[in-house]
């Protein structure tokens, strides 16, 4: 019998698909990235498993956080011991005021995030601003400086970090870093030698090894700063030089991150403790020494009361989505969303088409100009598809829109790393500090207001009006959302 090309085509195919079924099926998934991963596996045979090799091979969760529940006990623990040392004025409390209960009580259940009371809190929306003001407070440590970024450039302003790390860990500071090795383009392990040699750590996120660990999926995608253990920062930047607004292709950098000072501290020395003993390779933190040194007691009087919840694919909460979700529930007034990528699942549209059709003021703004085409092109499916359930939505063009917060109402905030998209609800690892305190409430509404002057409303009529290729795009792109 002659076997022809096209036999050993349809052969190949049929082992493509018998392959591809095996794949997608031996792990659990949500029925919606099944049928995403499917489409590319059956269309694009042999190149989509290269695909898959890079953005569909799951994260082994038993592998994950080797350190996570002995260090999660000690501080709870120490967290019991501060309440009762201070009598709870300017620490955690497990208490909240009515509005804000049933919030503060589904992060305590969902994420162990406890409500930190009376912190003193500056929102920073400008890339020298923060920069000014973080050099200031590492040049000023004593002790400790962790830092934990999803994107630490080997550029001008990364270099200036650097540099000043290394100074400190001469000095005898203890220095630690983790850095994403896929978004640190440029940042190699041969760029922290300095300051290893200074006697500090820099480790790449869940990495042994970028040739062998080769996923382009499960980013830290987390920005922390925490100097001495009393004053940390959170939010949307990263370390460089486009956050400065000094790549011609974005311009102005628009972005917002928050310098914390209280007891919401140690929601994000936590955080950076635990990543820190699930990624290094060596300099494990015992919790002993974690309990006794990077929590010091605080005795600060602010007016803001916080949560900083984490979520990430070690947990299929979703925890930063099920937050979203619940703040636009909560909403009686407004809803007033920023974010770069806007690739909700259904849960969020859902939500959001119910706040609008309630009579809330639900406004979105992403920005008008791309940074990763298929993601940017999805992003326009759903900007149309809620700007025709009633939803304004903005064009940043002011520069490159890239701050991740949302305000209700009144009394109700976030501000973090986590976009409002799939990925960063499941498969990236995210940090936000949610936000219960008017003042701050009212300067991030105003943030949105300059935001908007600077900003073009587009209709659903608008959108109508596009081509029917860019239409096609967006559509196209829409289908691979879970993915992207």
């Amino acid at each position: 019998m002659e076997i022809t090309m096209t036999m050993i085509g349809e052969g190949i195919y049929l082992i493509n698909i018998i392959l591809a079924m095996i794949i997608i099926f031996r792990q659990r998934r949500d029925i919606v990235a099944i049928w995403a991963w499917l489409l590319v596996l059956f269309l694009l045979p042999v190149i989509g498993f290269l695909i898959y090799a890079f953005l569909g091979r799951q994260l082994p969760k038993d592998k994950l956080f080797k350190a996570k529940s002995d260090v999660q006990l000690q501080l709870n623990d120490l967290l019991a011991k501060q309440r009762k040392a201070l009598g709870g004025e300017s620490l955690p409390a497990d208490e909240a005021s009515d509005s804000v209960k049933s919030l503060v009580t589904m992060f305590q259940t969902a994420n162990h995030a406890f409500l930190a009371r009376k912190n003193r809190v500056r929102i920073i929306a400008d890339g020298k601003q923060l920069f000014h003001a973080m050099i200031e407070d590492i040049e000023r440590a004593h002790d400790s400086v962790h830092v934990e970024f999803y994107s630490f450039y080997n550029d001008a302003i990364g270099k200036q970090i650097r540099d000043l790390l290394v100074r400190k860990a001469r000095s005898g500071v203890e220095v630690r870093v983790i850095y994403d090795p896929f978004g640190s383009f440029g940042a190699f392990h041969s760029f922290f030698k300095p300051l290893i040699a200074a006697g500090g750590y820099a480790e790449p996120f869940l990495t042994r090894s970028a040739l062998t660990d080769f996923r382009l999926n499960f980013r830290d995608h987390r920005k922390i700063v925490v100097v001495d253990g009393k004053v940390g920062y959170v939010g949307g930047f990263n370390i460089g030089d486009q956050y400065l607004g000094r790549h011609k292709k974005f311009g102005y950098w628009r972005d917002t991150h928050l310098r914390v000072v209280g007891s919401a501290v140690f929601g994000l020395q936590g955080r950076f403790i635990l990543d820190w003993n699930a990624t290094a390779s060596k300099g494990l933190l015992p919790a002993d020494h974690v309990v006794s040194r990077y929590f010091p007691l605080t005795h600060v009087k602010g007016d803001t009361n916080m949560q900083i919840v984490s979520s990430g694919p070690d947990s299929d909460l979703q925890q930063i989505k099920l937050g979203y979700i619940k703040l636009i529930q909560t909403a009686k007034r407004r809803v007033w969303i920023q974010t770069p990528y806007l690739i909700p699942d259904d849960s969020v549209m859902d939500a959001i088409r119910i706040a609008v059709m309630a009579g809330v003021d639900v406004r979105i703004m992403i920005p008008h100009m791309p940074d990763h085409p298929f993601v940017y092109r999805a992003t326009q499916y759903y900007a149309h598809e809620l700007a025709k359930d009633g939803v304004k939505i903005y064009y940043y063009e002011h520069g490159f829109m890239h701050a991740k917060t949302m305000v209700v109402d009144d009394r109700l905030a976030s501000v973090g790393s986590a976009n409002m998209d799939c990925r960063s609800f499941k498969l990236n690892f995210e940090v936000n500090a949610f936000l219960y305190d008017e003042k701050l409430v009212t300067q991030l509404a105003a943030l949105f207001e300059a935001d908007q002057r600077v900003s073009r409303l587009i209709t659903a009529e608008a959108f109508d009006q596009q081509s029917v290729y860019l239409r096609f795009k967006q559509s196209f792109c829409r289908l691979l959302s879970p993915i992207l």
